[in-house]
């Protein structure tokens, strides 16, 4: 970290301790938003990231105040709590330091996740959340675009690395993230934030749109446009959302009926995907290909060599090939098992929000619209996850949409609460008008207990019908 990183870590910690809980998600958010994987502290063989520092410092907060997870433990929480159990179990069958590295995943990951679940309560705090990022992203598009510009990074005056990534003469915007692709996944799933503030907060969601924009245009990579592009369908389906057992059916018949029908594996129509004209998509579809041939190798723990899957490996490690897929990294990792229980905690998320969806028809078109959009950002992670493994700290983004689900599940109890709040003050109302209208009936000798007891009584039949 440089001095600039350190005042920065410094600021969003003291916040992270100040802020009252609905506002206690957002130094987290910026930081992940603004400042690079690059900018970290080593404490002996720790890197701590500015990411992992917050999480520290969210749970002395936790500790501090005695806060909770927001409606208690849901099959998410524990699906993502075995993952963690898995991942780190399985480093026996690998190097000796791979508990270390194991550890600063289970860190970022299953700490962001629960600080967040703490962190938002309700569909207000998910909202905010929303509100905030679409604003956030504006200053990162802009510099985005200017690094595509200039050919500078302006974010590694934050300690992060200078270096510009530049394919076949096209500049590639990275920001304050890893890799254009995560960079351009975080402005793909913005694009849903922004949608979903559109009935009822335009201005945010217009910023939001145009952050989107800038960050996808900037990045110039075919994987987050596609993401964009499911993330928008994915809302798109929100009028046929009765319908979507039966669609999930029909597309996945059709995914089979094209694979017994084309020469090559059917995962090999990504090769034939090139928004950009220079994307790589013959790769990823060679490597889920490749992970298959040799399954005997990693199925039962992960492994440790991958270099001789491709015919090219990655400058970081010579021991392996660029394992451009999110799943096929949890597979290198772990093996299957990890894999699977991966699947699973992104399996549970698409059936809770089905619940939650389903405990709120009576809740109004915005929250529920909320809910939808949620389960559009993970369909286009999803997507994501097939071209890119996510390493920085753009996980956090990911967190976020597996934590609001959690804070959806107060949805229930609060249309609930609202109705009948809504109904004792149409009681009480009615009940004081009724007084004063039995108050002017006195001149006429008739007493304020006689009016009373006979109108209350018509005005509460006529509220239970």
């Amino acid at each position: 970290m440089n001095e600039i990183s350190i005042a920065v870590t410094a600021v969003l910690s003291v916040l992270t301790l100040a802020l009252a809980r609905r506002f206690a998600a957002i130094p987290l958010l910026l930081g992940a938003t603004f400042v690079t994987r690059g900018a970290e502290m080593e404490l002996g063989p720790a890197h701590m990231t500015i990411i992992r520092v917050l999480i520290a410092v969210g749970v002395v907060r936790v500790l501090l105040r005695g806060e909770h997870l927001a409606n208690g433990t849901n099959s998410i929480d524990r699906a993502l709590v075995l993952w963690a159990i898995v991942l780190m179990a399985s480093s026996i069958a690998h190097t000796p330091d791979a508990w270390l590295y194991r550890a600063g995943i289970v860190w970022d990951v299953l700490g962001s996740y629960l600080l967040l679940r703490v962190y938002l309560r309700d569909w207000k705090d998910v909202t905010r959340i929303f509100k905030v990022l679409c604003i956030a992203l504006v200053p990162v598009a802009v510099l985005m675009i200017l690094e595509k510009w200039t050919g500078h990074n302006f974010f590694a005056a934050l300690g992060g690395d200078s270096q510009v990534v530049v394919r076949d003469g096209i500049v590639r915007a990275r920001g304050p993230f890893a890799h254009p692709i995560l960079a351009g996944t975080v402005g793909a799933t913005s694009v849903a934030m922004a949608l979903s503030l559109w009935p009822s907060h335009r201005v945010h969601a217009l910023f939001g749109l145009l952050a989107a924009s800038g960050i996808l245009l900037a990045c110039t990579s075919s994987g987050p446009a596609v993401s964009a592009l499911f993330v928008v369908f994915g809302l798109m389906l929100w009028k046929s959302r009765k319908k979507i057992r039966a669609l999930v059916w029909i597309i996945a018949l059709g995914i089979a009926a094209l694979d017994v029908v084309m020469q090559d594996p059917v995962y090999f129509l990504m090769a034939r995907v090139d928004v950009t004209g220079s994307s790589t998509g013959w790769y990823r579809a060679r490597l889920i290909q490749a992970a298959i041939e040799h399954l005997d190798e990693w199925w039962l723990v992960g492994t440790d060599y991958t270099r001789h899957w491709m015919p090219t490996g990655i400058p970081a490690n010579e021991l392996h090939a660029d394992i451009t897929n999110h799943f096929l990294q949890m597979g290198v990792w772990g093996g299957l098992p990890l894999m699977l229980v991966f699947m699973l905690a992104l399996a549970l998320a698409f059936r809770e929000l089905g619940r939650a969806l389903r405990r709120n028809k009576g809740a109004a078109f915005e929250h529920r619209f909320l809910m939808w959009t949620v389960g559009a950002i993970l369909f286009g992670y999803v997507v994501t996850f097939l071209s890119i493994s996510v390493f920085d700290q753009s996980i956090v983004f990911f967190c976020l949409a597996l934590a609001a689900i959690g804070a959806f599940d107060r949805g229930r109890k609060f249309s609930q609460a609202a109705h009948a709040k809504s109904g004792r003050q149409r009681i009480h109302g009615g009940a004081v008008a009724d007084t004063a209208q039995a108050a002017s009936q006195l001149g006429r000798g008739r007493s304020v207990e006689t009016e009373v007891r006979r109108s209350t009584p018509m005005r509460m039949t006529k509220l239970s019908e």
